[in-house]
Order: C-alpha cells, then structure tokens, then sequence
C-alpha cells in the first residue's frame, strides 16, 4: 500500500474507543499530523464536524467546448482552434466547497438534490445518541464523494459460543451517486474485524432518503429506524446460536466448496487456464481458513463456521485492487455488498445440507 493511501485513512479517517478494542490496523502515527485519528473514547460529534465535514457540497453549472470564431471564442482547444464554452442546460456537477483544483464528485441531472453531511449524517445520528451509544468511527471515501458515521455501543458483546461482536448503526451518504442516503444496522465481528449480516433469512431492516428535489428527512421515521441497534443483538445472538448448533461435517464443506467455487463453469465443462487457477486459489484459501485460521477454527463443524470462513476471505483475502482493502472493505459494508456474499453462502449450505 502506498504512503498517500496510508495518510489517507489516518487522516480522512476517525476510530473511537480504542481503549476497549485497539487500533485500526491502518494506524501509523507518523502520518497523522498534529493530531491523532485515533480516540480513546467515544469520537465527538464535534470533531466529526471539525476534521471531516468542515465543507459543502456545492453544485456548478456543466459546460462544453464549441466551435467559434475569434469574437465569440474564450480560449482555444488543444489543436489550437478557437472555441468557446456553452452550458450545458438540465445538468450539473457537485464539487467540494474547499477545492479549488476543478476536483468533481459526481454530475448529476438539476432534479438531484445533494444532502450535506453535517445534516444528514451527524446532526441525525447526534440526535439518537446516549449514555450507551456514542459515534465509534466515521469518515470519507472517494476524496470525499462518500461519507459515513458509525453509532455503536462501546463495549463488544460475547454469546455463548464464544462470538464477540458489536451492534452497529451505519449512516452514509454520498454525493458520487452510488447510494441513496442510508441508515442501516450491521454486526462487526471484534475478533477479525469483519462487518456480518444481522439477519441471514431477510434484509437487515434498512431506512433510505433519494437524493431528489423535494426529499426530505422524516426525522421521526429516521428515530424509528436508528432505534434498531438496540434489537440488534439480541438479533445476531438468535443467528449465532442457531449456526452453531447446525453441524458441518468435512465432507459437507467439501461439497459447500463445490458448490460456492464450482471447478465447472455453468454447462458442466470443467474448467481450465486462468479460470481454473482462480477457483483453484480461491478453493485452497477457503480450505486453510477452514482448518487452521483461528478466526474460523473455534467453529469449525459447524454453520456459524462455514459463514465465518467464508466472510473473512471476502474481508481479508479476496483479491482487491484499485483500492486499499481497508476503503474497499468499507465501500462493500456501506453498500451491503458483505450482506450479500452472507446471504448467499447461508442459502448455498442451506441447499448443501438439504441434500445429503
């Protein structure tokens, strides 16, 4: 990883109660300036304002190049012809308030209608915000293009299987256009740092706001839906028990394999060159995290295992590139793309053990 993608997360970053649950493994004091990313404590809602969202999203007009003549002309182009620059009507870029190097988030139609961080992420998540739940990380991605704060109780739960974890509020939004504003719950396992699905048989519930004219938040509706990490828990402990009291033999990880990596393709043909490799490494990484990796060992033999092995490959050894794992990571938790991948292996071993 590079040192500008480094000081990016220690700087564009906020982690919180590290006391509790240690440094993000991105930390490099050296690249932090004056002042740390990293809080003993709960972040405050201040310094969220101060060190993230101290600027707007502003909206400028799109103009093109056409051809002209030399009265009509404002610049030449790059073949030295005159032309000149016409607005281009309906449409718009969104820009950084504090960049004055033409950097553009996203460009949208006029009907787009922007929602600035400091309002729809942090004075919303400000307002649920008590002696139990404080902000645990925030930041921005994409040079700012997307945005995130993170509510959370300050101390990591343990079931009775051993699975430490912490409930979770996720508010984002962003201003590239690849997401509606979203406030949603998420688990993050403690011992690997993986972000988990809440509930593997529906959609975690989800509150969404469209970036259109005339969209406003409902704050009451938005209490409504942030007050879901206090079911949270209780939710995922209901999901942990029921995995690992599901058995997986060796022979039905085996077949999962087979069925989650096939070494077919879609007609039945078996694999070969590059396609093979891939399934092939993918296969054997599975089967080590499997067998040895102890964030997955304590629960090998059963559901909660397989879903384990599976996620912390996606997590931490998935192939990433144009990206540092750590934003590509967080782009997929704020997506729900890590939901996703769960939903899809709980029903793949559902069908797996079905037909043994």
């Amino acid at each position: 990883m590079s040192k500008e993608t480094l000081a990016t997360l220690n700087t564009q970053t906020l982690i919180g109660h590290t006391d509790a649950r240690g440094t993000a493994w991105h930390y490099r004091a050296d690249l932090q300036g004056a002042e740390s990313n990293h809080y003993p404590g709960a972040i405050p809602v201040a310094d969220v304002a101060r060190r993230l969202f101290d600027w707007d999203a502003q909206s400028r007009p799109i103009a093109l190049e056409r051809p002209a003549d030399i009265a009509t002309m404002t610049h030449l182009d790059a073949d030295g012809h005159p032309v000149r620059w016409v607005t281009v009507d309906g449409l718009q870029a969104i820009v950084r308030s504090d960049r004055t190097d033409g950097h553009v988030m996203g460009i949208f139609t006029d009907a787009y209608e922007p929602h600035p961080y400091r309002r729809w992420l942090l004075e919303t998540v400000a307002s649920i915000l008590d002696d139990d739940l404080s902000i645990s990380s925030a930041g921005l991605l994409r040079d700012g293009a997307v945005a995130w704060v993170e509510v959370s109780v300050p101390d990591s739960i343990t079931t009775p299987e051993g699975v430490k974890f912490l409930p979770n509020l996720l508010a984002t939004t962003t201003f590239d256009g690849s997401l509606a504003t979203t406030y949603k719950r998420t688990v993050t396992d403690t011992v690997c740092d993986n972000t988990r699905a809440v509930a593997l048989g529906e959609d975690s519930p989800t509150f969404r706001v469209r970036h259109s004219r005339h969209s406003g938040l409902k704050l009451a509706t938005a209490r409504d839906a942030l007050a879901l990490v206090y079911s949270t828990a209780d939710a995922f402990q209901e999901q942990v028990a029921h995995l690992c009291a599901t058995p997986v033999s060796e022979a039905a990880y085996g077949r999962f394999l087979d069925a989650w990596v096939p070494r077919i393709d879609s007609k039945g043909t078996p694999l070969a060159g590059r396609a093979l490799t891939l399934a092939t490494t993918k296969r054997d990484t599975l089967a080590q995290l499997w067998a040895t990796d102890l964030r997955v060992t304590p629960w090998r033999g059963t559901a909660h295992g397989v879903l384990q092995a599976v996620n912390t490959y996606e997590h931490h050894a998935r192939p990433v590139r144009g990206a540092s794992r750590a934003e590509r990571n967080q782009l997929r938790t704020v997506t729900g793309d890590f939901d996703t991948v769960d939903h899809a292996a709980y029903a793949t071993l559902t069908r797996v053990l079905a037909t043994a």
